[in-house]
């Protein structure tokens, strides 16, 4: 007679129908119980059309009566929100002061290197009207789903991903759409994508501290903010803005600051050099009060892989050092009591009208 646990690490072997990932990688699982041979199953309708019920209906049973001492086995559906699914362990924004310097890349590198130390991880591209996580990470594919919710796409190395690109006919069609429209489609990521059990959601932002970025800090229960800078002058302004608005007047903690372009490595001499102008790393991990997470250089092949959808094979040498980094920041935030509850902003024009009259004229 096979155990319950028996009985859901088979489930894994359960393709979603139109995806790459399983039931128990979506978390719809929801019971399972074994008496004289039978086995009851129990699973969430969440997210998926009547014909995909069906097919799980006539396909889990094939594959549990694979498992010694099994005569019967009964699937029932029960319904649940996205949000009654969900499991996620921490929510990362990664957000710039200002555009060009490589946010995206940077929300794509952590999200890989948190999967590689074996987590389980998600990325929501929040930047509505610039996504680029779809083509850095080679996904065509068009999500799945139903009336209860939708399915994210998965990568290849099983990174959950959900961007406007993945639902748009052409990804070089352009979403010209107003703030009230980018803050609900931001919403509606959130609330109603299936995203299952994740060890962390990384959530890559639009530039800037405009609407976008707040609906994000408003509506998601963050557990701190990655700050991306390059080396330009320009950026001290930028980054202290966007940490004026994440930590001051939202209350969200600041994980840690990534530089990004930070210098370029000569291939014949492999002395480095400061291709953007001198570092300025250890000004801007104080300027945020938080560690410096990473020094990302200009790399010719981390550009390319990106173009070509193949930044999961791009080797960079500082993985291991980023996921650390980057549990122990969310640890660290998680100790202080930081990103569980925050002061609520009542609007978009009471935080603006406080940002501006906090601005140092200077």
């Amino acid at each position: 007679m096979p155990t319950e646990q028996q009985v859901r690490r088979s489930l894994e072997e359960v393709l979603i129908p139109g995806t790459t990932g399983s039931l128990v990688k979506f978390n719809l699982v929801r019971r399972v119980a074994v008496s004289d041979g039978k086995v009851d199953i129990s699973l969430a309708s969440t997210a998926l059309n009547p014909e995909t019920q069906d097919w799980l209906s006539a396909s889990v049973p094939d594959v549990v009566k694979r498992l010694p001492g099994v005569v019967d086995v009964e699937i029932t559906f029960e319904e649940a929100g996205c949000k009654d699914i969900n499991e996620i362990g921490s929510v990362i924004a990664v957000m710039s002061g200002k555009g060009g310097v490589g946010k995206s890349l940077v929300a794509g590198l952590a999200a890989l290197s948190l999967a590689q130390r074996g987590r389980e991880v998600g990325i929501l591209d929040a930047d509505i009207t610039g996504p680029s996580i779809p083509k850095m990470f080679g996904i065509t594919a068009r999500p799945v789903g139903g009336e209860t919710g939708i399915l994210p796409v998965l990568s290849r190395t099983g990174i959950k991903i959900m961007s406007t690109n993945l639902l748009l006919s052409r990804e070089d069609d352009a979403v010209i759409w107003r703030g009230p429209l980018i803050g609900k489609a931001i919403t509606e990521f959130w609330e109603d994508v299936l995203w299952g059990s994740l060890d962390y959601l990384i959530v890559d932002l639009p530039p800037g501290t405009a609407d976008a970025p707040l609906t994000v800090m408003q509506s998601l229960p963050l557990s701190g903010v990655i700050i991306v800078f390059s080396p330009q002058q320009l950026t001290a302004m930028v980054v202290r803005k966007a940490v004026r608005m994440a930590r001051e007047s939202m209350h969200i903690p600041i994980l840690g600051v990534v530089e990004n372009m930070s210098y370029l490595v000569l291939p014949d001499t492999g002395e480095k050099l400061d291709l953007f102008g001198k570092s300025r790393a250890d000004e801007m991990a104080k300027a945020a009060g938080a560690p410096l997470l990473a020094q990302i250089p200009v790399d010719p092949e981390l550009a390319r892989a990106c173009d070509e959808g193949d930044i999961e094979h791009y080797n960079f040498h500082l993985t291991n050092a980023l996921a650390d980094a980057l549990i122990e920041a969310v640890e660290a935030a998680r100790m202080r009591g930081g990103g569980k509850e925050r002061i609520p902003v009542d609007s978009r024009t009471d935080y603006q009208e406080r940002t501006m009259a906090s601005e140092d004229p200077r």
